[in-house]
């Protein structure tokens, strides 16, 4: 087909060339919350000059999601650590998460770590709310005497107004124990059961497009325990026996072996890569890991995590890491300590 003289072929180039920076912008924000990788979303800045020029603009560095910043341990260096300080001040809460637990539990940066990561809970991030949370519970950083227990507390109730599960959780064991509050048993059982039923809802919605009868029968070992009680956790302060389990838990046991896990924090998954990266895979002389293989958090002092009341054998920095070890491991491996 002949073309009228002077007319031109628009190529793809023209067209992309024609839109607004406003739009672009929009477009690389869309990408930066929903990219599953950093490389991702590093490959199409690389595309061309324009794409890496308007990939750092303070709109999309604000909107980068978690995996965006899913930092590798292997792979952290000054332009890692560059690229999230640059999401910082673009008010990337995410990025402050990240960072701050980095420079508290990796660098053994303390000070700059805990700042970054009051900075995301003011943003109302909720699982910097509950590592700070863990970090006054557990006196991490300091001594044991510099546990602050109503500190906690209110980081706790916080986050779990937000919707942390684990921090309700948390929150209900203080009430039942009377940890840094004023002891409330039957307050502390009802939002430990309800912490029980919100993780249950979130379990049963990945059987929204699978009918029941579809699913797997539970292992014999998950049938075997699921009426086994999971044990306390031990520690310098005298407790009450702990919840009495209820039906929810039976049908928790029974599906959670067919549900995939569901795939921890970044930050989580940079320390656990950071310390098995280490010799031993023990972050230092005397110290602990979390017995949560997800979880990832160190001891920063000796005897800072708390053992299995039944067995001893196993240590856990908070209640949620201790209730998705059992479920998924330690209930079929747990034996009563020996008189």
């Amino acid at each position: 087909m002949k073309l009228a003289e002077g007319t031109r072929i628009i190529s793809r180039s023209d067209l992309f060339d024609s839109l607004p920076d406003e739009i672009v912008i929009l477009i690389l924000c869309k990408l930066a919350s929903t990219a599953s990788s950093p490389l991702d979303f590093v490959t199409v800045l690389l595309t061309c000059k324009r794409l890496n020029t308007l990939g750092v603009n303070r709109l999309v560095l604000s909107n980068a999601g978690p995996e965006t910043l899913a930092v590798r341990a292997k792979n952290w260096c000054d332009e890692a650590h560059r690229f999230l300080k640059l999401c910082i001040h673009a008010g990337n809460k995410e990025a402050l998460y990240i960072l701050g637990m980095i420079l508290f539990y990796c660098v053994q940066n303390r000070e700059s770590g805990a700042s970054l990561m009051a900075k995301a809970g003011i943003k109302l991030h909720t699982p910097a709310l509950y590592s700070l949370a863990l970090i006054q519970f557990n006196g991490s950083g300091g001594m044991k005497n510099d546990k602050d227990l109503p500190a906690g507390v209110a980081l706790c109730e916080r986050a779990a107004f937000l919707g942390h599960v684990d921090a309700l959780r948390e929150l209900g064991h203080c009430l039942q124990d009377g940890y840094g509050v004023p002891k409330k048993v039957e307050e502390g059982h009802y939002l430990i059961r309800q912490a029980n039923v919100r993780e249950l809802a979130s379990i049963l919605c990945t059987f929204d497009d699978t009918p029941f009868s579809s699913v797997s029968p539970p292992s014999i070992a998950c049938e075997f325990h699921s009426h086994q009680q999971r044990p306390d956790l031990t520690d310098s302060y005298e407790r009450e026996s702990p919840c009495p389990p209820i039906s929810s838990l039976r049908l928790l046991n029974r599906y959670w072996s067919n549900v995939p896990e569901e795939r921890p924090h970044p930050a989580n998954r940079f320390l656990v890569e950071w310390f098995n990266l280490r010799i031993g895979g023990i972050p230092g002389l005397g110290l602990r890991m979390c017995s949560n293989e997800r979880c990832g958090r160190p001891e920063t002092r000796k005897n800072e995590f708390r053992k299995c009341s039944g067995c001893g054998k196993v240590n856990y920095c908070s209640r949620g890491c201790q209730a998705y070890d059992w479920r998924l491991h330690h209930k079929v491996e747990c034996a009563p300590i020996d008189d």
